[in-house]
């Protein structure tokens, strides 16, 4: 068969939607894309506590855009969601629904050529993905996140990402917050030695007043960098901060397509990019993201608070095929899980994980074993405690 005789093969006949919860952390919503030829491409949409059902929902409602659709047609059939839904009423539900999709698209495509995905989109540029460390030591006390941090190192990762802050989340925080943080970065420094990266992560949470105090007082200990440590979708305020810290700033992971993305460039608002696969559009929008932000000398780190399987496995596809690749997030405790729902599932060795070989995504999912961790609804919990002040 030639190319186009192919690509008219892989009409979407069916989409199927997983939630999986791995027993920690949050919920994983997997979709599942058959075409009439049988071919069947994996997507992961990001999840966030109660809003999975409404985001399995929306890739249900795109069904009617999808089937007797090619697979192929992967920018066309974006565009089109686009235009239907973003333009009237795109919020976050809708992009980590397409982005979902968008991978799945790709999956199919990259098996019905038998090339991996990157080998699509330009060919890589390197054999090896480094990746840094999360879920592993937030909360608890000073001893607590030291211990954490000693056993990622012992597991082979050369770089990790805490958030030292205390709950609850404010904007103005006090001295002691403070402190809190800056003795926990400290402490972490101490810890790891000087050849372990430590990546500290706000969660855009701080004023800029608090933001810039707090990276002044932990610049000694060379972290790696500081996440997000304003509003994101406020720029202006997130490039005045940055003007005053030394520490690489990083912005993106709610941040969605090119379009959000642009201001943060043009106001030079962030030395690196960290938007997330599964909510930012899907492989091609991350790729032109990653395009976008060359002329301005910004790397792309991408945000992977999604399993270690699809979504894991998209995001090594763009991470080998673009040149201002940084680093990939890596969620250590969703591994078990997922070395059980994946067949083959993706090494990490001396911080680093091979670039893929396989057709597609390189993912390999084992049906019968999601059905072991059912979905688990989240309920909202305040953190709010007694004698707590502020709105």
């Amino acid at each position: 068969m030639t190319l186009t005789e192919i690509a008219a093969a892989q009409k979407i006949a069916d989409v199927a939607t997983f939630l999986v919860h791995p027993g920690r952390g949050k919920n994983w919503l997997l979709v599942k894309l058959t075409t009439e030829d049988g071919l069947v491409g994996w997507g992961e949409c990001y999840t966030q506590s109660d809003r999975d059902r409404a985001i399995e929902a929306h890739v249900h409602a795109m069904r009617r855009y999808l089937v007797g659709r090619s697979a192929f047609d992967i920018k066309h059939t974006m565009q089109v969601l686009y235009l239907d839904w973003a333009t009237r009423r795109g919020a976050m539900d809708f992009y980590c629904a397409v982005s979902g999709i968008e991978q799945a698209m790709w999956d199919v495509v990259g098996k019905a050529c038998g090339q991996p995905v990157y080998n699509l989109i330009g060919g890589k540029c390197r054999e090896r993905i480094r990746v840094y460390a999360n879920g592993w030591g937030e909360g608890g006390s000073v001893e607590d996140l030291v211990a954490g941090a000693k056993r990622v190192v012992a597991m082979g990762f050369t770089a990790l990402k805490f958030d030292p802050f205390p709950n609850p989340w404010r904007s103005f925080i006090d001295r002691r917050q403070e402190r809190h943080a800056i003795e926990r970065v400290a402490a972490v420094r101490e810890a790891v030695g000087s050849d372990v990266d430590i990546l500290v992560e706000v969660h855009r949470r701080l004023a800029p007043m608090h933001a810039v105090r707090v990276a002044r007082e932990i610049e000694k200990y060379e972290p790696f960098w500081y996440e997000e440590p304003c509003l994101a979708e406020n720029v202006p305020m997130l490039a005045e901060a940055k003007r005053q810290i030394a520490i690489p700033v990083v912005t993106g992971e709610e941040l969605y397509t090119k379009n959000e993305f642009r201001e943060v460039l043009e106001r030079r608002a962030a030395d690196i990019l960290n938007p997330d696969i599964c909510n930012c559009g899907g492989i091609l929008e991350l790729k032109e993201i990653a395009a976008m932000a060359e002329p301005y000398d910004v790397v792309i780190s991408p945000h992977n608070y999604n399993s270690v399987t699809v979504g894991l496995g998209a995001s090594l596809q763009v991470c080998a095929a673009i040149p201002n690749f940084l680093i990939l997030e890596y969620f250590v405790n969703f591994t078990e899980v997922g070395d059980q729902v994946q067949r083959n599932p993706f090494r990490v060795v001396d911080g680093y994980i091979d670039v893929p070989r396989a057709p597609g995504l390189g993912v390999e999912i084992d049906e019968t074993a999601l059905g072991r961790f059912p979905y688990r609804e989240f309920r909202q919990r305040s953190i709010r405690r007694p004698g707590d002040e502020g709105p």
